[in-house]
């Protein structure tokens, strides 16, 4: 029996209400509903972030959905993650399976944890595939360059003539740590 049982829910869009969320889980006796009005791709939800350092050992985070508390299998596993690390139970109303205080639930986690690795691993090789034609196509990838190749030319020339670091910095509208890797290593 958890020592106390809390909801989360959420709605993604201002014309959604929470009413039938609140009412399954008041249903499921939830003592407190954090509630939110946030995308599920959002990182940054401050309600579930709220309701993750309240949890404690032997309680319980209650969902009415899945879907509810996140939109991929690795966001999904990361929050579980989170109620597991604090000793604590993960129930959803709508699917039974997900229930970390049984050996069945225990198990779909640990197939959702090897999905959000597979999962990781190809948003890693898409990202990876991805640079690498943007490279192809000449794309700088990072930062936008302070300086334009001709500056970095003369910038070079000057320096090279020895002309101080921090008056080049000045020059150009730069630190003179920037100026200072241009030089020959």
């Amino acid at each position: 029996m958890p020592s106390r049982s809390l909801g989360y829910a959420r709605v993604s869009t201002f014309g959604q209400t929470l009413e039938a969320q609140l009412e399954q889980l008041a249903a499921a006796g939830c003592e407190r509903v954090y509630r939110e009005t946030a995308s599920g791709a959002r990182v940054d939800r401050r309600e579930l972030n709220r309701l993750l350092k309240a949890l404690g050992p032997d309680d319980e985070l209650v969902v009415t959905r899945i879907d509810r508390l996140a939109r991929s299998t690795f966001d999904l596993f990361a929050i579980i993650k989170a109620v597991t690390d604090a000793k604590a139970r993960f129930r959803s109303l709508a699917e039974p399976w997900a229930d970390t205080g049984t050996a069945t639930g225990r198990l779909m986690i640990a197939v959702l944890g090897g999905l959000a690795d597979v999962e990781r691993d190809l948003i890693r090789t898409r990202t990876a595939e991805g640079r690498a034609r943007a490279k192809t196509r000449g794309v700088h990838l990072g930062r936008p360059r302070k300086m334009t190749a001709d500056q970095l030319r003369e910038a070079r020339q000057r320096l090279h003539d020895g002309e101080p670091l921090a008056d080049l910095a000045r020059s150009y509208g730069v630190s003179a740590s920037t100026i200072s890797r241009l030089r020959p290593r």
